[in-house]
Formats: structure tokens, C-alpha cells, sequence
């Protein structure tokens, strides 16, 4: 089986949240750039949209990891790549032009793939 939501988990943080500020299901929704019938749907067993889902998680403030059910219970047990974990950070430096991070994110993939090749004959 692979990895899923746990939707029920995030509408009890939702839940949980929401009564803690004191908020409606609609003012929630507002403030979270969502529509109310998306959390209303949730509370149905519903599960959100990707673009709902993100717009949740960073409503919430926590790690979309925390909404996973993973395979057997446990994490992926396959290592990211270098270039897979350096890319969003990368892509995050707001200061930079899409185009310099485009840049940076070519030279490092070039870099990678050029120390497997050395690595691999033996150098």
C-alpha cells in the first residue's frame, strides 16, 4: 500500500484549532483561502484538493508530513537524492530571479551527476 491522507487527522487539527481561536467553520475557511463547503465536505470524510491541502497545512502552520499515513506504518525507507533535497531550497530564495534559481539548481545537478561519474570509474 502506498503512502495517503489521514483527512481525519487534519480536520481534527483544523477542529481543534479553529475552537482554540474561537473561529467559525466559515471564518476558518476565510482566513485559510478556502471554500467553506472544502471544510464542510471534510467533516463529511471528504478528503481536500492538493491546492486545499496546502492552503490547510500552512493555515495550521505544521509539516504536511503530519497528515501521512505511510506505507506499514513507517517512513519511506528510500534516501532523497542530493539534488531532490537542494532544489526547494533553492527554489525558496526569494532574492533571487526564477531564472538565477533555475541556474544555481542546473549547476548543482551538473555537479552531482559529475562526482557519480567520477565515483563510479573509480576516481
Amino acid at each position: 500500500m502506498s503512502g495517503r491522507l489521514d483527512a481525519g487527522k487534519l480536520y481534527a487539527a483544523l477542529d481543534a484549532e479553529r475552537l482554540a481561536n474561537g473561529l467559525s467553520w466559515r471564518q476558518l475557511a476565510a482566513d485559510a483561502g478556502v471554500s467553506t463547503s472544502l471544510v464542510s465536505r471534510m467533516g463529511n470524510g471528504h478528503r481536500p484538493d492538493l491546492d486545499g491541502f496546502i492552503a490547510l497545512v500552512q493555515w495550521l502552520g505544521m509539516p504536511a508530513e503530519t497528515f501521512m499515513i505511510w506505507p506499514e506504518g513507517g517512513r519511506p525507507r528510500r534516501k532523497l537524492s542530493l539534488e531532490a533535497q537542494l532544489a526547494p531550497l533553492l527554489r525558496a530564495q526569494e532574492e533571487l530571479a526564477e531564472e538565477d534559481r533555475r541556474h544555481l539548481i542546473d549547476m548543482v545537478n551538473m555537479t552531482v551527476r559529475h562526482f557519480r561519474a567520477r565515483k563510479t570509474k573509480g576516481g
